[in-house]
């Protein structure tokens, strides 16, 4: 979470002199980020791309993150809850990751996802910091309805995405039950004709919401 600042410093691999981003808690970083562009190559790489938006962001300068990103990509981005990511994970065809070391945030992503095309970033996903437990829940089954497992990867660990992930949804329909305490957490439930399926939940108002596990049950 944001509050009282300190300078987090990104390096580029291609001598790119990076701005800083001043973040709770930490002290000044340097994090290697490819800037993906060679000599005598002027198309854009996904990496570049990636780069010249994380580094706007870390700026705070919304007004470049624009030139380099759609602007619902930029309202996503602005508007993440924690620390910057210190660490970048490199990209894997158009989806370039930067990821926390040391930071526990809520879901699998570990940080920020931006998805490139072209010369912008198209989308971007991100660690949703949710308060409400119902509300992470809730979060997480949407993305399965919408068949984005990034999303999911957003408030749910990566192997309740695997899990749930498995089969599209569909067939039966799911109602909302609600969630009750168990040991450790909270345990969130959809039934279904023949059964329930239900979300195993941890974290807390202060650090955000996230389904770790899953479970069924047989009628």
């Amino acid at each position: 979470m944001r509050g009282s600042k300190a300078a987090v410093v990104l390096a580029a691999a291609a001598l790119l002199s990076l701005p800083m981003r001043a973040e709770a808690g930490t002290a000044a970083v340097a994090v290697g980020v490819s800037a993906g562009v060679s000599a005598g190559v002027s198309a854009p790489t996904p990496a570049s791309v990636a780069g010249k938006l994380f580094r706007a962001w870390l700026q705070d300068d919304s007004a470049a993150a624009a030139a380099v990103a759609s602007p619902a990509a930029v309202k996503t981005l602005f508007a993440y809850a924690y620390r910057a990511p210190d660490k970048s994970a490199g990209c894997v065809k158009n989806a370039c990751r930067f990821v926390h070391t040391s930071v526990r945030v809520p879901g699998g992503l570990n940080g920020i996802l931006m998805i490139v095309s072209g010369n912008k970033v198209a989308k971007v996903y991100e660690s949703r910091h949710i308060t409400s437990v119902d509300k992470a829940a809730k979060y997480f089954f949407a993305a399965w309805k919408a068949g984005d497992r990034n999303r999911g990867l957003e408030v749910g660990s990566t192997g309740a995405v695997k899990t749930l992930f498995k089969v599209k949804f569909g067939g039966v329909g799911y109602m909302y039950q609600g969630c009750q305490a168990e040991t450790g957490g909270q345990a969130c439930a959809y039934s279904y004709e023949g059964g329930a399926m239900f979300l195993h939940m941890k974290g807390s108002k202060t650090r955000g919401y996230e389904v770790r596990s899953i479970s069924y049950i047989a009628d």
